[in-house]
């Protein structure tokens, strides 16, 4: 840990206090850390995710796999709850520092959770038995070359490319639009809340309907959650339950993207495992995670060019401009003319998600033909 006072001044904090200017990353060679760091982290949370929803399809039946998966997905966002919760005052209070001491935070949080795993877990039915480079190859070349399975992947991501908005586009447009006071960490944090709060619910209530069903219900939610992501720049310039406008249907949206990831997400993995081989369904449950990356390819360089047109950064604006904007936010006029159109942003994902909403509604139709045809009678 001596290194940290001599990264942290190099990285432009020159004193330590929480009054310190912070120049960031920009002038420093440590930037280039995060790429092999972030690298880690890919490959660590690939691990996870695999072995664990691997372990919920060997360890339960098809009657319960669907409840498996919605308690597995309920501790995800406790812990994304928890810890959204945990970051922003920890770096108030830590001031520039903090953003050192989060990742600290972090790690400590990883390697608690790892000597709880190793002492507490037992798996029964561990055959032991890994797989080799080569095997892995052809298990992914097996799910390619399964249209069906891929299909799902490619409309599934419409779903992520939406829900990954959160993290994409909605804090830069809150605080363009809403102002520098706004705290979108805490209205991220709407998200995990309404999981935890709905998934049980959802998941009884869709217990006797197929995964399909239940993933398609939640499709259809998604073009309400952006909508109203997209309603608080038209919906008036009075507050709404005491915040901004821009701010207040942003919180009703994420929980509505919120709901939608209960009826999708933890049948999707359900879905997905009753695909699998026996005793492959780690393989295949790793590459159902593949709409993670085209999500994320897609969907943050798609919030990139969007906010670019519709919700540029202030710093880029004249100085009249700028000073619209922020007597705007003061309550004394209205956005510049370069914030006229900035939900259309979210029209651009109302529009994806209602793609994939009515993808799925085909997808569903077609697989049940085909099944219907592989399982009728023969004719000789």
């Amino acid at each position: 840990m001596w290194l940290l006072p001599s990264m942290i001044e190099s990285a432009g904090l020159a004193t330590y206090g929480k009054d310190v200017e912070f120049t960031g990353l920009k002038e420093t060679s440590y930037r280039w850390l995060f790429i092999p760091v972030m690298l880690v982290i890919m490959v660590g949370g690939s691990f996870i995710k695999s072995v664990i929803t691997a372990t919920i399809a060997r360890e339960t039946t098809e009657a319960t796999r669907a409840r498996g998966y919605s308690i597995f997905y309920a501790m995800v966002n406790i812990g994304a709850f928890g810890g959204k919760t945990v970051v922003k005052p920890l770096r108030q209070e830590m001031g520039d520092h903090g953003f050192v001491v989060l990742n600290l935070f972090a790690a400590s949080m990883t390697a608690l959770a790892f000597v709880l795993v190793f002492l507490l877990f037992k798996n029964p039915k561990s055959t032991g038995a890994g797989k080799s480079i080569a095997e892995t190859w052809r298990a992914l070349k097996s799910v390619l070359a399964r249209g069906r399975l891929v299909l799902l992947i490619v409309i599934i991501t419409g779903f992520w490319m939406v829900q990954h908005q959160l993290y994409a586009s909605m804090p830069k447009y809150v605080l363009r639009m809403a102002g520098e006071n706004a705290s979108p960490s805490w209205y991220a944090n709407i998200n995990p809340a309404a999981v935890v709060l709905s998934i049980g619910v959802v998941t009884y209530l869709m217990r006797k309907r197929s995964g399909l069903s239940s993933m398609t219900v939640g499709m259809f939610i998604m073009p309400v959650s952006a909508f109203c992501m997209a309603s608080g720049n038209f919906v008036g310039s009075g507050e709404i339950f005491g915040m901004h406008p821009i701010a207040a249907m942003m919180i009703i949206g994420i929980a509505f993207q919120g709901i939608a990831e209960s009826f999708i997400s933890p049948r999707f993995l359900e879905y997905f495992s009753k695909q699998a081989p026996k005793g492959e369904e780690g393989l295949y449950l790793g590459f159902s995670h593949l709409h993670s990356f085209l999500s994320s390819l897609f969907g943050f360089a798609t919030s990139g060019f969007l906010l670019e047109i519709y919700v540029p950064d202030p710093k880029t604006l004249s100085a009249a401009d700028q000073a619209q904007r922020l007597a705007a936010l003061a309550g004394n006029g209205e956005m510049p003319e370069a914030y006229a159109h900035a939900h259309y942003l979210w029209f651009v994902f109302v529009g994806v998600a209602i793609v994939s909403a009515i993808s799925l509604v085909i997808y569903g139709r077609v697989v049940a033909r085909m099944d219907a045809r592989d399982s009728g009678p023969s004719v000789d």
